[in-house]
């Protein structure tokens, strides 16, 4: 009795402190709105602070009071806020620290995040960049493409590849939990929204190489985007010719809770109006995503905790009659014709569910244990059944001829009849437990393990009949049922040493993986490692190395027959790379010049071939290869105010398949050189009138004829090359004031999609002549489009 008396009189007299307290919750983000984990919060004159979470926010508790806060991170400028405290408030700020460059030289480590410029291979792009960027999709595919050693060649597609991967390749984190994109999309033009939420991004991460073990098993990039968490209410709404979107975000009234959702459409029909195939074409895509974090018990300094919920649905519905197609191509002394009439429908229908829940704990600011579970459900069906006539030609280029441009002599005719009935459902349980530990302002140790459960069954029954000037045939017969059924078990651990002058920085760790399926235990060492010289010029040296190796996926497994090879090993890139990032300033403005060179030796390679937007592979461990080049970025304020960037990407990737004499050849995604460009302008005597410009080159890729091993990848495809211009005028009122309805601003925007006209090839159709000749008929992306948007934010 005398002890329960004792806890009582100590818990009220504990309360009674308390709520003669003061707290202060806010949020900590760069100028890119990537929250700054480990930023100090203090009171100068107390002695007294906190430092931020994960995830930028942070709590700290004072008597009541006027404060001067202070937000300070290694790196940048520090920010100080009068405060004005009484008793029991609860006030809610967001501090945004802008970098100071002449700190570069001065990296350290600050609770537990890793400071100083991006590692080897790694950028960050700002929401703020996200949101302008002019495109045929508001896809961050296409944000990607404009970074160095990234190919994004089909405005149609958010498909991309990295240094000489393929789509496949490529691991996304929206908060750390993995999303993935749809099985069946044979075409760009059928894909429907990419999984990331433009409107819902804070922030994002990417790593184009030598990522640490913590991230899991692919062979080419890392893409880790952060959803907002709010301190405010907001939201926007905007409407386009191609589509629409909505969102909100906001915290509860006890800033317990924060949230952010958003809906989109988009319907192509205009867009697709333009590609050299005629028809009808009725696409119409929607998706809903939300992210809600809520704060757990109570939120002390010695232990906080919180719960964020991600959910997704995607209905994708994808319907064509197509019915025409001309086409002119050759070279200037010999010009070809094909005219194609088609009967027939193409059908695509898919419904994605994505979910994920996420755990966090932090003790002490110093240990950290995120626990992660998600589930992503697919059900996806493609019917197609077309019919189509063609007659080839040649074409008189003679302009004084009065046959200029007519059809002079019939190369041939015939027809091609393509039949599909695919289906296809899947199941992916991933969970995982994430720990860290700061043991001090030197050393932080990270550990993981996880699990994944896939059940993926497929029915596929299609092929297609040729009859071509005289020769008939059957091709591409696939018939069959399959079930991939297993689990995944990961893990990783890697420990991050700093020095105490702050120049270097190493990361070592370990990552190892087993598949049930086909039984095999991978081991893959990783290390980073950055040295920045405390030298007069701001530069920091990067290198990475480490093996990255890919577990079978579905799509590896299955050859073109459609048969399963359930003994597929995985494949293996042994990752070697090196740079600096150089900072200077011009003008009195800042910019950062981004080199690196790399090299990967690829081993247990599936070999494939790629239509369009689909990877058909050989099934097999049949090659070995490499890649390697140089990949270089200038980015700052070109225009005051503003950011953009120019990269160039210099590869060559090859590939010696097992078997077939050719030795070393080119790999489909040998993309010798590819530019990529931002930039923003306004006018000088009026901001609210703005310009932003993407554009991209990439020169051919290789690509083979069917049914000829002996010239896989011997032909080169044309060029790529597209410019996407925006104009855009806002409207808005000063200190706070709202225009009309709640409205802070409208932005009204006219964009020119693939403002020269360019008539870029993203696959070949190949057709027959009489004398058996094949020829390669282009088929076409998307013409020049003008687009009008608006958008209100509140």
């Amino acid at each position: 009795m005398r002890r329960s008396l004792l806890t009582i009189t100590f818990l009220a007299f504990s309360f009674a402190i308390w709520a003669q307290q003061a707290c202060i919750q806010g949020i900590v983000l760069d100028s890119l709105n990537v929250p700054l984990q480990g930023a100090t919060i203090s009171v100068p004159s107390l002695s007294k602070g906190t430092s931020a979470e994960k995830d930028g926010t942070f709590l700290l508790c004072l008597e009541p009071g006027n404060y001067q806060l202070e937000i300070s991170f290694v790196g940048y400028k520090a920010v100080q806020k009068p405060v004005s405290l009484a008793a029991g408030d609860s006030l809610v700020i967001q501090a945004t620290l802008n970098e100071d460059k002449t700190l570069l030289a001065q990296v350290t480590v600050v609770g537990k995040r890793e400071l100083g410029p991006p590692r080897a291979g790694e950028f960050r792009v700002s929401s703020k960049e996200l949101a302008n960027f002019p495109a045929a999709t508001a896809d961050i595919s296409r944000i990607l493409a404009t970074l160095p050693g990234v190919v994004a060649s089909n405005e149609l597609s958010s498909s991309y590849s990295v240094r000489g991967g393929n789509f496949d390749e490529n691991l996304v984190y929206v908060n750390d939990i993995p999303v993935y994109r749809p099985f069946l999309v044979r075409a760009g033009q059928q894909e429907g929204l990419g999984f990331v939420n433009l409107d819902m991004v804070s922030g994002i991460t990417f790593s184009s190489g030598g990522w640490q073990s913590k991230y899991g098993d692919k062979l080419s990039s890392v893409l880790n985007v952060g959803y907002k968490n709010p301190v405010e209410q907001a939201g926007s709404v905007n409407l386009g010719l191609l589509g629409g979107s909505a969102h909100v975000e906001g915290v509860s009234k006890n800033d317990r809770v924060n949230y952010t959702a958003g809906v989109r459409y988009k319907n192509s029909r205009y867009l697709l109006n333009t590609i050299s195939v005629k028809g009808q074409y009725l696409p119409r895509f929607a998706d809903f995503q939300s992210l809600v974090s809520i704060k757990l018990g109570k939120q002390t300094e010695a232990h906080k905790q919180k719960i964020s919920i991600l959910a997704s649905y995607a209905q994708n519905r994808y319907f064509t009659k197509p019915e025409s197609q001309e086409v002119e191509f050759g070279t200037f002394g010999r010009s070809f014709r094909m005219v194609a009439a088609f009967d027939g429908k193409e059908v695509l229908d898919y419904d994605i569910y994505q979910t994920g829940v996420k755990w966090s704990n932090t003790w002490d600011d110093k240990f950290n244990l995120d626990v992660i579970a998600s589930g992503v459900y697919t059900a996806e069906r493609e019917y197609f059944e077309v019919e189509g006539a063609y007659r080839l030609c040649d074409v008189n280029n003679n302009p004084a001829s009065d046959q200029f441009k007519d059809c002079v002599v019939i190369l041939g005719v015939g027809s091609n009849y393509h039949y599909g009935r695919n289906k296809l459902q899947a199941t992916l349980l991933n969970t995982e437990s994430r720990f860290s530990a700061r043991w001090n302002d030197l050393q932080l140790t990270e550990a993981g393990i996880g699990a994944r459960k896939e059940r993926i069954e497929d029915v596929l029954n299609e092929y297609i009949f040729q009859d071509s000037s005289g020769y008939a045939s059957t091709t591409d017969r696939v018939w069959a049922e399959n079930l991939v059924d297993g689990y995944h078990v990961t893990a990783y651990l890697q420990h991050t040493v700093f020095s105490r002058d702050s120049i270097h920085i190493l990361n070592a760790g370990v990552r190892t993986a087993y598949w049930t399926v086909n039984g095999q235990m991978l081991v893959s060492p990783r290390m980073q490692y950055v040295f920045t010289p405390t030298w007069s010029r701001k530069i920091a040296f990067k290198a990475a190395g480490g093996v990255y190796q890919q577990p079978p996926f579905y799509r590896e497994m299955r050859n073109r027959q459609g048969v399963i090879n359930r003994d597929l090993k995985a494949q293996v890139s042994y990752h070697a790379l090196a740079g600096m990032d150089y900072s200077f300033r011009m003008n009195g403005r800042d910019f950062v010049f981004f080199s690196e060179a790399y090299v990967k030796y690829l081993d247990r390679l599936v070999p494939y071939d790629i239509d369009n937007v689909r990877l058909r592979y050989f099934g097999d461990n049949l090659a070995r290869g490499w890649a390697y080049g140089v990949d270089f970025r200038v980015n700052g304020e070109f225009i005051p105010g503003t950011e953009s960037w120019f990269s160039l990407g210099l590869l060559r990737t090859i590939e010696d398949i097992e078997g077939d004499t050719l030795g070393f050849i080119r790999r489909p995604s040998d993309q010798r050189v590819t530019l990529g460009i931002f930039f923003q302008d306004y006018l000088p005597n009026d901001p609210s009138v703005r310009i932003y410009v993407s554009a991209l080159y990439g020169s051919g890729l290789p690509f083979s004829a069917p049914n000829n091993p002996a010239y896989r990848n011997f032909f080169k495809g044309d060029e790529y090359y597209r410019v996407d211009v925006g104009f855009t005028k806002v409207f808005s009122k000063k200190n706070d004031g709202k225009i009309f309805g709640g409205l802070k601003s409208i932005w009204l925007t006219a964009e020119i999609l693939n403002l020269l006209g360019a008539e870029n090839t993203i696959s070949y159709t190949w057709v027959k002549d009489v004398f058996n000749q094949q020829f390669a008929v282009p088929n076409s992306l998307s013409a020049r489009f003008l687009n009008v948007k608006l958008s209100g934010r509140f």
